[in-house]
């Protein structure tokens, strides 16, 4: 029973057409799923991944319109990777961001990677991360398009770094409850604080991994548009889902019991450092409603919604997508 890597991030955005046109046209991944919050029909979920809608390429995002702006900080998930193929391909993204006026930083190692961070419109904390012939678990498939070489395309999730004033509880949830270990550390960016330590499950690899940063120094994060919302770990299966249910459990974690998302099968818990954790079966996917080829193009709404659908698109906003 092993958790195989990231399945997907969900974030807040408060403004969802601008966050469309982000992250299909800037960044150019596929829009695999347009469906809705199924804890609040008024609210828009998009799904952002590769070609085919893969398990662990995929970023969410909840829409909350007039949400405030978050305030950074501590017992968060302060940045996301994305997955690319080289270093030349940091290259490309940086010289993009410099046309399209996306803000960004240089490109700089981490973890012994070539990296680039940069913020989108709401300020949500990226970084593109190469993964030059690295071996750990696969990557996805690049998205067709004009404007962005496939050899330079995002082809899914890297790591995510928690940051936390004390690290201690956190490591012991990830590694006696969840599998991870540890597979080294690098220097902190922020100053003289403690190296950043690595983590990583299933294959290992980008992404499979967890970076812990620890910030004594800082106040909590204010949670608000741009900020990560959850962190979702693959289970291959129905099967070894049930497991995990009875594992949660038989370590007295609270935890919200099995949750039918339709396209996965959920589990969610906070770790001691009240980060939400989410663990998500692999199976059926995105295309059980629609085909790979279509995925995106409608609204997708899971089976107990379908008869309110009048209703829940009365209340929808239209979004030109």
């Amino acid at each position: 029973m092993e958790l195989l890597g990231i399945h997907h991030v969900s974030i807040l955005t408060g403004m969802a057409e601008r966050n469309y046109q982000f992250y299909t046209q800037i960044l150019g991944m596929r829009l695999i799923k347009k469906t809705v919050n199924q804890d609040d029909t008024t609210s828009y979920h998009l799904f952002y991944g590769d070609a085919e809608g893969n398990p662990g390429t995929d970023l969410t995002f909840f829409d909350i319109p007039h949400l405030g702006t978050g305030v950074p900080g501590a017992s968060s998930i302060s940045s996301t990777s994305l997955r690319v193929k080289t270093t030349a391909a940091l290259q490309f993204w940086k010289e993009r961001f410099e046309e399209k006026e996306v803000d960004h930083d240089e490109i700089i190692e981490r973890a012994g990677r070539q990296t680039l961070a940069f913020r989108d419109q709401e300020g949500t904390r990226l970084i593109l991360v190469a993964e030059d012939g690295e071996v750990g678990v696969a990557g996805g498939v690049p998205w067709p398009q004009k404007e962005i070489p496939s050899e330079h395309a995002i082809v899914g999730l890297g790591a995510v770094t928690l940051t936390v004033n004390d690290p201690t509880l956190t490591v012991r949830v990830l590694t006696e409850v969840m599998g991870f270990r540890n597979v080294g550390h690098y220097p902190s960016l922020a100053g003289d604080f403690a190296p950043i330590e690595v983590y990583a499950t299933g294959e290992g690899g980008i992404g499979a991994e967890v970076h812990i940063e620890a910030r004594p120094d800082l106040d909590r994060e204010r949670l608000g548009r741009g900020g990560v919302h959850h962190v979702a770990f693959r289970i291959p299966n129905s099967e070894e889902y049930e497991k995990w249910v009875d594992r949660l459990n038989a370590y007295h974690l609270p935890n919200s019991g099995k949750v039918d998302r339709h396209y996965f099968q959920a589990l969610y818990f906070r770790e001691p450092n009240h980060i939400l954790f989410e663990l998500s079966t692999d199976t059926p996917g995105f295309a059980t409603d629609e085909s790979v080829e279509t995925l995106g193009e409608t609204l997708a709404l899971p089976p107990f919604l379908e008869p309110k659908r009048s209703a829940i698109e009365a209340r929808l906003r239209p979004l030109e997508i």
